[in-house]
């Protein structure tokens, strides 16, 4: 389930992004996860344009998390990273200069969503030097709705990956970092959900209450 959007900053409330209910959520991923292991293309990167990446450390929020790719803009995984750095960025909107932007080069950046736009955003990280973007939604009871990022319209290019994630993913992981007093979590992106037995699929068990 989702819309576009160009992510501005008069999009970026993430008004209408609680569509629909835990059940509901629950049905889908348990879709997704049979779609992973019978129509799964032989490289795994991308599942009818889900990507999959899971947290390694903390070991509190050590699940498999989806993701979904920009419509039209940024690249694409070339390259398995069994461990990279996700970095939160500060600030969290990550529409100007980073101050921590040295430890977002050659690491993940996880950005909020809001202040501008998905692509601002994006080229940010990569003027960064950071090897992909992670735009969780700043609708922290968000775990179910997926937006699909566009372009806006500035005729600007960005050649990094960018996802989108939920919400409440990205407040979790943000928060377990804070509680541990960790600049970064340790993450393997992307991951071969095929590759890995059912029983081992370890989805953020706060989307299936």
């Amino acid at each position: 389930m989702g819309r576009r959007d160009g992510g501005g900053a008069a999009n970026g409330s993430g008004a209408g992004a609680r569509g629909a209910g835990p059940g509901a959520a629950m049905l889908r991923r348990s879709l997704w996860l049979c779609l992973c292991l019978c129509s799964c293309p032989a490289r795994g990167l991308r599942i009818h344009e889900y990507l999959y990446f899971q947290v390694l450390s903390p070991g509190d929020i050590r699940y498999i998390f989806t993701a979904t790719p920009a419509k039209d803009f940024g690249g694409v995984f070339n390259t398995r990273y069994d461990q990279i750095h996700l970095v939160p960025a500060d600030p969290p909107e990550a529409c100007g200069e980073l101050n921590n932007g040295v430890f977002i080069q050659d690491q993940i950046a996880l950005v909020e969503r809001g202040g501008c736009s998905f692509l601002s955003k994006t080229r940010v990280i990569q003027e960064h030097g950071g090897r992909a973007v992670i735009i969780a939604d700043n609708a922290y009871d968000n775990d179910s709705f997926y937006i699909e990022m566009i372009q806006d319209s500035t005729r600007r290019t960005a050649d990094i990956p960018a996802l989108f994630l939920l919400g409440r993913d990205g407040y979790m992981i943000r928060r377990s970092l804070e509680q541990h007093g960790l600049p970064w979590a340790v993450i393997s992106i992307p991951v071969n959900v095929t590759s890995i037995p059912t029983y081992e699929m370890m989805q953020p068990p706060w989307t299936f209450w």
